[in-house]
């Protein structure tokens, strides 16, 4: 089942990169006017950005009178979490480790082989096991000819994965897995934030996945986390999907009635959050 997952994503990411050729334009999607053209026979790109705590979580933690936690020293793996979901052995492309200020610095991370997505993955005790996506072959259909740069990782500290476990409810969690989970790792989840041009989030905002039978999957925590609702985004823009603990799945998600969204690829996987943001045109605000 994980094998043939893969092979048919390669597949229609190869016949994807036949249709487009790599003659085209810089990839969109991220910021890319200062990034090096890379040697596209090699395929060798430096991913740069910062990692950050989810606003969310800040927030929290100060609720609690908790201190945030540093991030600084933790490693970083550049990852494709499809692999990952497979439990692809040549799934982390690279490592490297934050500096004080979370910053990151990684290059020769090989991606001739992605399929779907280019991810920095953050996995350390007192956080959750999520990989935030930060190259999406969606816009173009084909791998980065670019280097990355100016990404931003989300890190999710466990007190926020409690407090949205707890938002979705037991009874949710049991029944989309059958039983099999009773948090949101043990499930498996996508955690989106939908922002405007400006990069601000959007209240309101409804997703679309375009497999319809996973649709009743998707919730919307509420500003203050307490709670969540499968109607729309609150004023924090966020989105839950919840998996089934089984087998990976991949899917594309995109918004009801709102111009300008492109399609992206999301997946999902036991033991483990994606983390994206849906924002409006090709390149992130």
């Amino acid at each position: 089942m994980k094998s043939s997952c893969l092979l048919a994503c390669c597949a229609f990411l190869g016949l994807s990169l036949a249709a487009c050729g790599f003659g085209s334009m810089p990839d969109p999607g991220t910021h890319t006017e200062d990034a090096q053209i890379v040697d596209l026979d090699n395929l060798l790109i430096t991913v740069t950005g910062r990692a950050e705590l989810l606003p969310e979580a800040s927030r929290l933690l100060t609720e609690q009178g908790s201190p945030p936690p540093s991030l600084a020293g933790l490693p970083l793996v550049i990852e494709e979490p499809l692999r990952v979901g497979v439990k692809d052995p040549s799934a982390a492309f690279a490592a490297g480790t934050l500096d004080e200020n979370g910053g990151f610095f990684i290059s020769d991370v090989p991606v001739k082989d992605i399929h779907l997505s280019l991810a920095a993955g953050l996995d350390h005790e007192g956080f959750a096991r999520t990989s935030t996506i930060v190259f999406d072959t969606a816009f173009t259909g084909s791998r980065p000819r670019t280097d990355v740069i100016n990404a931003r990782v989300w890190a999710l500290p466990m007190a926020l994965h409690d407090a949205l476990t707890r938002a979705v409810g037991p009874e949710a969690l049991r029944v989309h897995s059958d039983g099999r989970a009773q948090s949101l790792l043990e499930a498996g989840f996508v955690l989106g934030r939908v922002v405007d041009a400006a990069g601000q989030p959007v209240a309101g905002a409804r997703v679309q996945l375009d497999r319809p039978e996973l649709a009743d999957r998707l919730y919307y925590p509420s500003e203050d986390l307490t709670q969540a609702s499968q109607g729309s985004t609150s004023a924090s823009g966020l989105f839950l999907y919840v998996h089934s603990g089984a087998d990976t799945e991949t899917f594309r998600v995109n918004l009801h009635g709102k111009e300008g969204y492109a399609w992206r690829n999301a997946g999902a996987m036991v033991g483990h959050g994606m983390v994206f943001t849906l924002f409006p045109g090709t390149s992130a605000p």
